[in-house]
C-alpha cells in the first residue's frame, strides 16, 4: 500500500473555514533518545557462558559451583536490563517516580555474588576479590538506580502523584496497543500505531509540565486511549484471520481522528497556558505600576 509523505516543500490540504488546523504529526523519531541497552548489557549475558560449557567436565561440587555462578550471573545481567529500561522509562517522563526495586544495583550485588561463586577454591581471599571488583566495576559502568521521585518545581505531591498515576495509566492502554496491532503482522499499521503512540505522549508530556491541564485531558487519557486499545485489540484479532482491507481502511481512519484530537486538544492546552501566563503578566505589571506611582508619590 503507497504511503504519503510529507515535507516543508510538500502540498498540504487546506482547511475549511472556521475549522481549526492540526499540527503536523510528529516524525518517527520526535522524541526519541538512543538507547543504552546496547552491547554492554548483552554483554553480560554472554560472559557466562564458559562457565555453562565448563561445568560438565568437572566433579559434583565443580558442576554445582558453576551452574549456581552461572544462574546468579544470568539473573544479574536481566536486572541490568530492566534497570536500565526502567532508568530510561523514568527520564523520559517530567514526573515519575522512582523504580521500586532499585534494579541495577541489585544487579551490581549479583555480579559480585556471581563471581565470588565462581571463584571458590582453596582459599576464601580469591572470592572475596572476585566479588568486589566484580560489584565495583558493575556499578561503575551501569551507576545507580533513581533514588528519589522526579516532578515539576512548584507541583505539591499530591498532584504530582495524580499526573504519575495517570500517565502510567495511559502509558499502560498505549503498549496494550502496540501488543496487540503486533498480531496483525503488518509492518506498516505497527508503524502508524507507533506514530499515534508519539502524538498521545505529547500530551502526556503538556500534562505532566503542568498539571492543571490534567482535568481537561483526563478523558483523553483514560476513556479515548481504553476505546483505542480496545479497537485496536478487535482489530487486530480480526485482520489477523480475515485480512479484510475495508476493516484495516476503517481503523486506519479511527487512527486519523484519534490522532488529530489529541494533538488539537495539546495544542489547545497550550494556548491557554499562554492566555494564564500573558493574565499573570498584564496583573504584575499593574502591580508594579502601582507600586512606582505610591513610590514618586511619597518622594
Amino acid at each position: 500500500m503507497a504511503q504519503r509523505y510529507g515535507g516543508k516543500f510538500s502540498p498540504t490540504e487546506v482547511p475549511k473555514a472556521g475549522e481549526a488546523k492540526a499540527p503536523p504529526p510528529p516524525s518517527g523519531w520526535t522524541g526519541k533518545r538512543r538507547s543504552r541497552v546496547g552491547m554492554r548489557v548483552n554483554a553480560l549475558f554472554i560472559a557466562p557462558l564458559p562457565l555453562l560449557l565448563f561445568a560438565f567436565g568437572q566433579d559434583p561440587v565443580g558442576l554445582a559451583t558453576n551452574l549456581v555462578a552461572f544462574g546468579v550471573l544470568m539473573g544479574a545481567a536481566w536486572l541490568t536490563r530492566e534497570g536500565l529500561l526502567a532508568e530510561e522509562a523514568y527520564e523520559a517522563r517530567k514526573i515519575a517516580k522512582r523504580p521500586a526495586i532499585p534494579r541495577k544495583m541489585f544487579g551490581s550485588a549479583l555480579t559480585g555474588l556471581g563471581l565470588a561463586v565462581a571463584g571458590i577454591g582453596g582459599d576464601l581471599v580469591t572470592p572475596a576479590i572476585f566479588g568486589i571488583l566484580g560489584g565495583g566495576l558493575h556499578l561503575m559502568a551501569f551507576g545507580l538506580d533513581p533514588l528519589r521521585d522526579k516532578g515539576a518545581e512548584g507541583i505539591d505531591q499530591y498532584q504530582a502523584d495524580r499526573v504519575a498515576r495517570a500517565v502510567d495509566e495511559a502509558e499502560a492502554h498505549l503498549a496494550a496497543m502496540r501488543d496487540a496491532v503486533l498480531r496483525a503482522e503488518d509492518r506498516a499499521l505497527t508503524t502508524r500505531v507507533e506514530r499515534f503512540q508519539d502524538t498521545a505522549r505529547g500530551m502526556f508530556r503538556q500534562v505532566e509540565e503542568d498539571p492543571r491541564d490534567l482535568t481537561a485531558a483526563r478523558k483523553y487519557l483514560g476513556v479515548y486511549l481504553l476505546g483505542a486499545r480496545d479497537a485496536t485489540v478487535k482489530f487486530a484479532d480480526f485482520y489477523a484471520r480475515s485480512r479484510d482491507t475495508q476493516a484495516r481502511a476503517d481503523y486506519l481512519a479511527l487512527l486519523d481522528d484519534l490522532e488529530q484530537g489529541f494533538a488539537l486538544r495539546t495544542r489547545k492546552m497550550l494556548t491557554d497556558n499562554r492566555t494564564d501566563l500573558d493574565v499573570e503578566i498584564e496583573v504584575l505589571r499593574d502591580r508594579l505600576a502601582r507600586e512606582g506611582v505610591a513610590a514618586r508619590t511619597l518622594d
